[in-house]
């Protein structure tokens, strides 16, 4: 039963655009993960963003105040839309986000921190360092089994233990 399972999940990742073999675990995930606010934080939020705003005029920096305007509307954007699933798939030559391949070899190392309820999460460090860590949630997985598969092909960061800084100020301000 657990096999019909795994081949149902698979069957949403795109086969035949790219060649990446066997894949080896798969499920969905959220596209995004949107923080609950509430009205006391929107009003900070507004606060700031007026705060900023009169600064901007008081100070005669017009770009400034462009750019706060822009901010806080595309914040507003964002945070009315709905997060959507994507597909992931660990597989023999890279992992599947959605539709996007990325190969092992631009991806220098994987750690996992697992601390349920709140952080279960796999974490790929790109070997390019102007690019962000990929942070992939583990949900419902095994993060044993996950990590079996993935000492085949990347070496294990078991230094990490704790999520990086900006996460953590990210969930503080709930961003």
């Amino acid at each position: 039963m657990a096999k019909n399972k795994k081949k149902e999940e698979l069957e949403t990742i795109p086969e035949d655009n790219l060649d990446f073999g066997k894949i080896l675990a798969a499920w969905s995930i959220p596209e995004f993960t949107k923080q609950s606010k509430s009205k006391k934080w929107f009003l900070y939020f507004g606060v700031v963003i007026i705060g900023l705003l009169i600064y901007a005029f008081f100070s005669g920096n017009l770009l400034f105040g462009i750019i706060i305007v822009f901010f806080a509307l595309i914040y507003w954007l964002l945070e009315k839309r709905e997060a959507g699933d994507l597909d992931f798939g660990l597989a023999e030559d890279g992992v599947i986000i959605g539709q996007k391949f990325v190969e092992y070899k631009i991806i220098e190392n994987f750690y996992i921190i697992y601390q349920p309820p709140k952080i279960k999460n796999l974490y790929l460090e790109p070997k390019n360092i102007l690019k962000p860590t990929i942070v992939i949630p583990l949900l419902n997985q095994n993060p044993v089994e996950i990590r079996k598969i993935l000492l085949d092909y990347l070496p294990e960061d078991i230094e990490k233990e704790e999520i990086s800084a900006s996460e953590s100020i990210g969930e503080i301000l709930k961003l």
